[in-house]
């Protein structure tokens, strides 16, 4: 047999034991995470997971290579030796590599975001798709996917807008200067009852006649939608809109709309916005 054809062999082998032993950390990396997940859903480790999957099966690439090398006859402490030495060529060449792996366990140890969460990163905001060793992956709304180095990342701010409790709801309806004092009350009471029977609205808000505009009394409400997921406070929100409009309708409680009066004096006419 040929060196040519126990190269091949060899690379062959080298080739299933890596497969196998992908295989074997994937089946284990999803065990402990789907045990972690029933234990306790939002666990460190949980976090970490995916980066250690991926740090070992880069070890287990570089043991099949300085192995294959070895078997052909190359020295491995002169490859080690020969790393020691462009070890800082290295180091300087991968400075950024590092921080961004260093900055994927600052993100992850201190629970900036998980995958799945809508953020706002800087100037950027979306979907978290991917956290892995070099970058954050967000899907913005436009359905771009952007990718941010987690060195970056880890020292942006950040704002987490899945891990919001309760989101700010701020509404106002302009009614016209022509309603009466006790349709005027009945708008109140509409938007109160309205928000206290929504299933997702917090009962804490406010109703107030807020200032008197150019051709509009206007009544703001004030409050906050269950949960932080932008999908369900606009979902909420158009609830909440619409069915102010269908009780203001039915109690002919008329929206205001910009307006202009003309009054005629003396015979001259002068017109007022």
């Amino acid at each position: 047999m040929t060196n040519w054809e126990k190269g091949l062999i060899a690379i062959a082998i080298n080739i299933i034991l890596v497969i196998i032993l992908f295989k074997i950390i994937n089946f284990f990396d999803k065990k402990i995470s789907n045990k972690i997940k029933n234990e306790e859903s939002d666990s460190p480790l949980l976090r970490f997971m995916p980066i250690i999957t991926k740090l070992l099966k880069a070890v287990i690439i570089f043991i099949a290579c300085t192995g294959f090398l070895q078997s052909q006859g190359y020295s491995i402490s002169s490859i080690l030796a020969g790393f020691g030495i462009g070890g800082i060529a290295v180091g300087m060449a991968a400075k950024d590599a590092l921080a961004n792996i260093f900055g994927s366990f600052e993100i992850l140890s201190d629970h900036v975001y998980k995958i799945g969460d809508y953020v706002k990163v800087d100037n950027i905001e979306g979907y978290v798709e991917d956290i892995n060793m070099r970058s954050t992956k967000i899907r913005d709304l436009d359905n771009y996917l952007i990718s941010i180095p987690n060195n970056l990342a880890a020292n942006a701010i950040i704002t987490n807008v899945s891990n919001a409790k309760k989101r700010f709801i701020n509404v106002t309806f302009g009614l016209t200067y022509d309603i009466s004092d006790e349709n005027l009350k009945k708008a109140q009471e509409i938007l109160k009852e309205t928000a206290i029977e929504h299933k997702d609205i917090h009962n804490e808000f406010t109703v107030a006649i807020h200032d008197l505009g150019d051709s509009t009394i206007n009544i703001r409400f004030r409050g906050y939608v269950k949960g932080g997921s932008y999908d369900k406070f606009l979902k909420v929100r158009g609830e909440f809109l619409g069915q102010i409009i269908e009780k203001y309708r039915q109690a002919d409680i008329d929206f205001a709309f910009p307006t202009r009066s003309v009054y005629i004096e003396n015979g001259n006419s002068k017109i007022e916005n």
